[in-house]
């Protein structure tokens, strides 16, 4: 079994070769996966999370993620963990890979996987919201499907934070810049991106200009969500996989709940897209709306590829 830790897996992938796989992957059916979440919420900070995300795909092998949530960490990244990687024919310990850096590869090619399908061509404008250790992926990973991109916003609840990380990136091939509006970024976005972990819905509906993509990526539990009751109504719904989403995560468990919207409206996912089953947008006009879940089958999906450019 071999170890590949951050530096390597940062060294073996880019995004246009990360996507193009994972839209190729989703040609093939996932065998089965389940996942299990613990939480613990202390008294002194906000609640703390433990993550195990199985997948077996009899093509790809078998393989679980176990990564702790601290959104409290100082100095440490909020995420952490390990990715265990298990042969398809045998069932032996393949590999063992730096769960954080996978995670973020391949959350961000999620989400540029369904900005390839839903965002227009010609989007010039992407807005980052949130300044976590997720945000800087989701803009390389937008930028990679979306060259038509000429500028970046990023807004964060702390604007420090945001000032930071724009200034990390000004060598990008696009202007990237912080705002502390959020309403008017919106306003003015082709591309909104958020990858926060908020309870209280932060984009409002009425703020979509027809034609905008919506990236939802933060919210992972039942109680979180991105979005408020007017974007999820106005928008046309995809996720990345019905399995994962549709009855645990918040930015779709809570409007059903309440009848903002029901099941049948989230329209495709993934494995539909990919198969070509439905168009994905059809017009120019349209607001699109992408859950991101991240579910385990994306993360043996993503181990695959980094343990087959690892070969020698």
């Amino acid at each position: 079994m071999i170890w590949l830790g951050a530096e390597q897996i940062n060294e073996r992938l880019d995004y246009p070769s990360l996507v193009a796989w994972l839209d190729t992957a989703h040609g093939s059916d996932i065998d089965a996966m389940d996942d299990l979440l613990l939480s613990q919420s202390p008294p002194d900070g906000p609640t703390r999370h433990f993550l195990l995300r199985a997948a077996w795909q009899s093509r790809l092998g078998v393989g679980a993620k176990l990564a702790t949530v601290f959104p409290a960490n100082r100095g440490l990244p909020s995420v952490q963990g390990l990715y265990l990687l298990f042969g398809a024919g045998d069932g032996r310990p393949l590999a063992c890979l730096d769960g954080t850096a996978l995670t973020l590869w391949k959350t961000a090619a999620d989400s540029a996987l369904g900005a390839k399908r839903l965002a227009r061509d010609d989007a010039r404008t992407l807005l980052m919201a949130g300044a976590g250790a997720m945000a800087p992926h989701l803009i390389q990973a937008h930028l990679a499907v979306r060259p038509s991109i000429e500028s970046v916003w990023i807004w964060n609840r702390t604007p420090e934070r945001a000032a930071r990380l724009a200034a990390s990136l000004a060598g990008l091939r696009t202007p990237v810049r912080a705002t502390d509006d959020l309403e008017q970024a919106v306003r003015h976005a082709d591309i909104v991106s958020c990858a926060t972990m908020t309870l209280s819905p932060l984009i409002r509906g009425e703020w979509l200009r027809p034609g905008t993509h919506l990236d939802l990526v933060g919210a992972f539990t039942a109680d979180m969500r991105e979005a408020d009751d007017t974007a999820i109504r106005r928008a046309r719904i995809f996720v990345d996989s019905r399995e994962t989403t549709v009855a645990h995560i918040g930015e779709l468990v809570i409007p059903i709940r309440d009848g903002v919207i029901s099941e049948a409206d989230i329209l495709a996912d993934h494995f539909e897209l990919s198969r070509g089953i439905h168009p994905g947008r059809r017009s120019p006009t349209e607001i699109t709306l992408f859950k991101n879940g991240g579910g385990g089958h994306l993360d043996l999906m993503t181990a695959h590829f980094i343990l087959d450019r690892a070969s020698p």
